[in-house]
């Protein structure tokens, strides 16, 4: 039960009628990925129709209003604020029109030169209205000289540098993009009937009876228009190309039932389980699940074990994920909520908890009291990946190293912090060994500190010095973008 923020689910749809009603199933199968935002904003006539506002997406962008995203294009997001605060102006998509027409964009990720494409185009004039790294593209398509580019969007793509998946609506086409990492998922679904679906994960192509086509590859722009087939070029040189998939998408973030990086990720965590019990084995009565991103695991590890598994912690599925909220007291309310033990299950028993990961140890250490109190002769607890060291710039919020539990502990002292009678963590070896691909295709920072992307610090600003007036300044403000807007609060 990671308290991990973790930042976006998109979906786009081109070439069904409605697009907004698999948009909106897309998000929901996607909701995990954030619930403090989400939006809509679908194509029709030659203008953008835009639906978004603060929630979780059945408030935000309610079934009634649906009717209202006319066309055969649309694209929506689900938004946890990794960067940016939580306001209405951060969720997405964003849509603008600018010099080059109007656009809509929904994002998912973390650039690490944001601050200094931020600072230059501010210098300049360019005024931008929200947090998100999504307008600090369009102030680049913005840009004359880049507008003169044979690829705009493709060439901008090349200035970014970080984690991101983007998935645009311009010039009546669907448009998905992938960092030259490959950092975040992001895959290509086809309708059977015709049309085409982009989304951060291959749950969203199960609720609306798309077929998985393939993962958008690392370093990929695939440009959709309607009725036509999906069009591929790469815009960064093939030596940037160098995978770094997030591990963390197997270990915790995305849906079990998901196919991320080529491998199914329930199949991949309990691998991982099954790798944990071979390294750190433990005479024990049962093998419990902290829910739900640890029973996947838990259950591999009982299979490797021979250890029986059983559901010493029942979930309150009204209550959502723990890492969705902001404060501490907050996210152990929602635990108190969400967990109850099974008295009848641990009485006298020496019981396993199977958990994802650790990050400040608060929340596990007033679960471990709840399974004691409930008459557990032993509790250990064991974690399916590495201890968590240091923070992510690439999308996931990450607490500090200051808050980070691993990075201020050795693990015999975490262990009586927290109460456990053992604490385990799984190797980095063996959690790559545990996935199909090789080991240096994956993102370890938060575990090892090595970053495929380091952070740019922007430099000092200097003191302002004469008033310069900049022509290829973009301002846009997506409050403007066209009469045939609708939805609730302006939706900006």
């Amino acid at each position: 039960m990671s308290n991990v923020k973790h930042a976006c689910g998109l979906m786009g749809v081109i070439g069904v009628k409605d697009a907004a009603v698999p948009v909106w199933l897309g998000l929901h199968a996607q909701q995990h990925r954030g619930q403090e935002g989400a939006g809509i904003a679908s194509y029709s006539g030659g203008a953008f129709s835009l639906i978004k506002n603060m929630g979780l997406l059945e408030r935000a962008v309610p079934v009634r209003q649906l009717a209202e995203l006319e066309g055969d294009l649309a694209i929506g997001h689900v938004r946890y604020p990794a960067s940016g605060a939580n306001m209405i102006e951060n969720v997405q998509p964003t849509v603008i029109d600018y010099s080059g027409g109007a656009i809509a964009i929904a994002y998912n990720g973390g650039l690490v030169n944001s601050r200094i494409i931020r600072d230059e185009y501010e210098a300049y004039g360019s005024i931008f209205r929200t947090a998100s790294d999504t307008e600090i593209l369009v102030h680049l398509l913005a840009k004359p000289s880049h507008q003169a580019r044979k690829n705009p969007l493709a060439h901008c793509l090349g200035h970014i540098k970080g984690a991101f998946c983007f998935v645009v609506a311009m010039d009546g086409k669907l448009i998905g993009a992938r960092d030259p990492h490959g950092m975040r998922p992001l895959c290509l679904g086809r309708f059977p009937g015709g049309g085409w679906a982009l989304a951060s994960e291959t749950v969203a192509f199960d609720i609306v009876g798309a077929d998985f086509v393939r993962e958008v590859e690392p370093g990929e722009m695939v440009a959709i228009p309607a009725g036509g087939e999906p069009e591929s070029l790469l815009f960064a040189a093939p030596e940037e190309i160098r995978p770094a998939h997030c591990v963390f998408e197997h270990v915790y973030f995305a849906r079990p039932d998901s196919r991320v990086f080529g491998e199914n990720v329930h199949l991949a965590r309990v691998r991982f389980g099954r790798a944990l019990a071979r390294e750190a084995p433990v005479e024990a009565d049962l093998v419990s699940a902290i829910p739900d991103s640890g029973t996947s695991a838990a259950l591999g590890y009982s299979q490797e074990s021979g250890i029986p598994f059983d559901r010493a912690l029942m979930c309150n599925f009204y209550v959502g994920r723990t890492f969705i909220a902001p404060e501490q007291k907050a996210r152990q309310r929602a635990v108190n909520l969400k967990l109850n033990v099974v008295q009848e299950v641990v009485e006298g028993k020496r019981v396993i908890l199977v958990d994802d990961s650790l990050v400040r140890g608060t929340t596990v250490a007033g679960l471990i009291r709840m399974v004691r109190d409930a008459g557990a002769a032993e509790v250990h607890l064991k974690l399916s990946c590495q201890p968590l060291l240091h923070p992510c710039f690439y999308g996931t919020d990450f607490p500090s190293s200051s808050e980070l539990i691993a990075a201020n502990h050795p693990v015999e002292d975490i262990r009586r912090i927290i109460g456990a009678d053992s604490l385990s963590y799984l190797s980095l070896a063996g959690m790559l060994s545990a996935l199909s691909r090789p080991p240096d295709h994956y993102c370890t920072a938060c575990f090892t500190g090595d970053y495929p992307v380091p952070m740019i610090d922007p430099p000092a600003r200097k003191p302002p010095g004469p008033a310069k007036v900049n022509s290829e300044s973009g301002k846009f403000f997506d409050s403007h973008v066209n009469p045939r807007r609708k939805g609730p609060q302006g939706r900006a």
